[in-house]
């Protein structure tokens, strides 16, 4: 039990960066209690003392914001962020390592018994406000925007966003990916986020930034080629090394590189398995 406490805390401390202490988390994170009640809950409802696992699901929906069903089955590592709003059916899977924001319905579309409400496998990500309705699949790692309302699988790793949710395409994050594959070590370079300039990103400044870098890269690749031919030819050009950019360079910027390098190296080497 308390293995599977300091587990849970983990969890949020690799996911949450407001997240400061052990004590903290252990005593105001809401998604936290709603989650060790609903393990009591289960058991009592699996034992099937229901009436007594019901009253206690609703003793946490009172003190946390967040209804859990005690017949959802819930993995290892959830992480429910702030809460409020969350309410989980009562034949919801949820798997290892799965983040649900506030205001999230894992809910059903039907009045008839069975299967009747989502599997969100491991480590999706549903965002704040979105609806998932229905006994429908969230693959691995897949991601459901803020505020959509999803009634179909999304395959692993794939992201759904909008009213009804449609799945970005992967295959131009693939064809990229074929075309110029430099685009990730550009972006690490700069000090931006690997997610901020995926292709398959929502936001049109975080697409508008990797389509510049791209830009730049192939600048670079043209002003390299040009310069060893120059050079052939008995010219003095492009003798001096360009400047490495570094964290000084931005120190008057407000912009702490250093800072977010260190948390690519640690979003990196995190393993949601552990």
């Amino acid at each position: 039990m308390f293995a599977r406490i300091k587990d849970d805390i983990q969890g949020v401390f690799h996911r949450d960066p407001a997240a400061r202490n052990t004590f903290e988390v252990l005593t105001n994170y809401p998604g936290l209690h709603a989650v060790w009640l609903h393990r009591i809950s289960h058991k009592l409802w699996k034992a099937e003392w229901k009436w007594l696992a019901r009253s206690l699901s609703t003793f946490s929906r009172w003190l946390t914001g967040i209804e859990i069903h005690p017949g959802a089955t819930l993995g290892r590592r959830v992480f429910i962020d702030h809460g409020m709003g969350v309410v989980i059916g009562e034949t919801a899977e949820i798997g290892d390592d799965v983040t649900l924001y506030h205001g999230v319905t894992l809910g059903g579309t039907s009045w008839k018994a069975g299967k009747r409400h989502p599997t969100l496998k491991k480590g999706a990500v549903v965002g704040a406000g979105a609806k998932v309705l229905g006994p429908i699949v969230i693959g691995e790692n897949a991601k459901v925007g803020s505020n959509s309302v999803v009634v179909k699988d999304i395959p692993d790793g794939a992201t759904a966003v909008g009213i009804p949710g449609r799945i970005i395409i992967s295959k131009q994050k693939e064809m990229n990916a074929s075309v110029n594959p430099e685009r990730d070590k550009i972006a690490q370079k700069y000090g931006f986020d690997a997610y901020a300039v995926a292709p398959d990103n929502p936001d049109p400044v975080a697409n508008a930034m990797g389509i510049m870098l791209e830009h730049m890269h192939q600048m670079d690749t043209k002003v390299e080629e040009m310069c060893k031919v120059i050079q052939s030819l008995g010219g003095d050009v492009c003798t001096d090394n360009l400047h490495n950019i570094s964290a000084e360079d931005f120190a008057e910027t407000g912009f702490d590189l250093t800072e977010t390098q260190e948390r690519e190296k640690a979003h990196s080497s995190f393993d949601p398995a552990i």
